[in-house]
């Protein structure tokens, strides 16, 4: 099981440093990206268009290996459905992005480079996590294929 530990360690450190290089750890520049009728900084599309192509290159890659180096199978999302739960989070996200100029990643990051404003952050992102275990969960919708049977 060493494997996958150094997988992931390599791949924070590759993410980690992504984010330092491309200034998606620094609040102002993440909300200079966000004022678009300010002074917008478009730098961060830059960013997020050349994230495209990896991945993009990444899911071909996948679709012709039978597993993953580092799994015995992959999990993949199958979910395709938005719900209000859903939309509610992405809403709440965005908000918290263009208020705090954070999300989680860059924020973890934060916590070696701005630690008091990056804690602070990381604190209420973690209560949300609890917040969100703590909420019933929505009850589950038949799916398309269960109602056309009935």
């Amino acid at each position: 099981m060493k494997r996958p530990i150094a997988f992931a360690l390599i791949a924070g450190t590759l993410f980690g440093a992504g984010l330092a290089v491309s200034g998606m750890a620094d609040p102002q520049r993440v909300r200079g990206f966000l004022d678009l009728f300010g002074t917008w900084d478009p730098t961060l599309a830059f960013v997020m268009g050349g994230a495209l192509i990896p991945m993009a290159v990444a899911w071909r890659i996948q679709q012709r290996m039978p597993s993953p180096l580092a799994a015995e199978r992959f999990t993949l999302p199958t979910a395709r459905d938005l719900d209000p739960r859903l939309i509610g989070g992405a809403a709440l996200f965005g908000i918290g992005w263009g208020v705090a100029g954070l999300c989680p990643g860059p924020a973890i990051a934060g916590l070696a480079i701005a630690p008091v404003p990056a804690a602070i952050f990381v604190t209420a992102m973690l209560g949300g996590m609890i917040l969100h275990r703590l909420l019933p969960a929505a009850p589950a919708k038949p799916s398309k294929l269960e109602t056309s049977h009935v």
